[in-house]
């Protein structure tokens, strides 16, 4: 039977290689249309989790898992070999940059040799992971092509890249269109069955180097956006304007202005990274990315900029930042989950901390900080209690991350000094010179 037709029925098997913040809940949205799926992972602790029912991503309900695994229709494991028995396999690996901020397409590498040797006639592979344009072509392709598989005949091959937004409750997994391109045109065609099967609208491209290129304007998109408003809050502080209030007014144009917010730096795994994939391949044609790279240097820049101007609040009241306490509030990347990755609250913790200040953190979501490649430093460290001897005890309170769940009323009560990078306390009773807005 085609592909097509084992789509058409719920009779094809689905794999997922990667179950994080982008593989799990795909899995799980293919097993609640019906389908059989197979997860799989390097990390036993996830495969044991997921086994017993258990969720490891704050959104992601544990009932949700149990019931697709007591259905019978999620199976998870850390053997490569039964890729044999899937009919189609979804990498969700991660991307992430090099030290000089070159593309590590290691995990991706190491995924398709794994599973290479155990893949059947008529499968398809997809990529899902962020990348350069020219990666589904230049890397998979050959190393699917070495085990004698003739691409758009006897296997597919496609890439549609990862569109998750971890705790945004509008826009969620199968809600979002997912776009594709293939190989070949086949491909293409056999992608749209596969996602088609669960994504209401699905937008092919005519390649896999167009999706992939898709995924990163998105992104980049952002970056350079996020990047002027950085940029232009550090003009608006040294004319001792709201760069909030500036924003605020000129959302209200019904046309043609689409708000960005400053803050501390960027997080998570895509904004931070993404334009640099690119900017590194537009090197092999010989193009300078003068625009991005500009963006990306301010947005890095970002967190010493905040520092500065604790340090300087910090001298306003005769307290040196060296010796000084910091609460810094909110670990995550963004509010309201508790994905770490790339988060630049590490970066204030490093900078703090190298000119001598005694730093500690809150989070809720994170209550102890697991090993990074990164900020290794930090492994182990714990979240403080959310009381006021931590707050009232910290010479300075940074609101770095901005939390549903912390209470601004006592945050204001309790903390004498506030460095507020998120504008969490705008619409707060706050005392004279209790804030200053980073």
């Amino acid at each position: 039977m085609s592909f097509t037709l084992k789509i058409g029925d719920r009779s094809a098997v689905i794999g997922v290689i990667g179950l994080g913040y982008v593989g799990l809940p795909l899995i799980l949205s293919y097993s609640r249309h019906g389908f059989h799926t197979i997860g799989f992972d390097i990390d036993p602790a996830k495969v044991a989790a997921v086994r017993e029912g258990l969720s490891y991503i704050r959104h992601i309900p544990s009932d949700q898992i149990l019931a697709e695994v007591s259905a019978g229709r999620l199976a998870v494991t850390t053997d490569f070999s039964k890729v044999s028995e899937v009919d189609a396999i979804i990498i969700c690996v991660p991307t992430p940059l090099g030290r000089h901020h070159d593309p590590d397409l290691s995990f991706v590498e190491a995924t398709v040799d794994a599973l290479a040797p155990h893949l059947q006639a008529g499968q398809i592979v997809s990529l899902e992971s962020t990348t350069y344009p020219g990666t589904t072509e230049e890397i998979v392709r050959p190393r699917l092509e070495a085990n004698g598989f003739r691409i758009g005949e006897d296997l597919f091959l496609v890439y549609s890249p990862e569109r998750e937004d971890p705790g945004n409750r509008d826009f969620a997994g199968t809600a979002i269109p997912k776009v594709l391109g293939g190989s070949t045109a086949a491909c293409t065609a056999a992608g749209q069955a596969l996602y088609g099967a669960i994504y209401p609208a699905v937008v092919p491209v005519s390649s896999t180097a167009a999706a992939e290129f898709t995924k990163l304007l998105e992104n980049i998109y952002r970056a350079v956006n996020i990047g002027l408003v950085n940029e232009l809050k550090i003009v608006a502080d040294a004319m001792k304007i709201d760069i909030w209030e500036v924003i605020r007014a000129a959302s209200s144009k019904p046309f043609g202005f689409t708000p960005f917010y400053p803050g501390p730096g960027l997080g998570g795994h895509c904004i931070p990274i993404d334009p640099f994939y690119l900017t590194w391949k537009a090197r092999e044609y010989g193009i300078h990315t003068r625009f991005i790279e500009l963006a990306g240097q301010i947005n890095e820049s970002m967190p010493e900029y905040v520092v500065r101007r604790i340090a300087d609040a910090l001298n306003e009241r005769s307290t040196p930042l060296k010796g000084s306490r910091i609460l810094l509030l909110g670990l995550a990347y963004k509010p309201d989950v508790d994905d770490m990755r790339e988060s630049p609250t590490f970066r204030l913790m490093d900078l703090l901390t190298e000119r001598g200040a005694e730093v500690r953190y809150h989070d809720p979501y994170i209550p102890i900080i697991t090993p990074t490649r990164e900020h290794a430093r930090w492994t182990g460290q714990r979240s403080v209690q959310w009381n006021e001897e931590e707050l009232s005890g910290a010479d300075c309170v940074v609101v770095a991350t901005h939390h549903a769940c912390f209470n601004l009323e006592q945050l204001v009560a309790w903390a004498p000094l506030v460095a507020d990078t998120r504008n969490a306390l705008a619409a707060s009773a706050t005392r004279p010179g209790q804030v200053v807005k980073t």
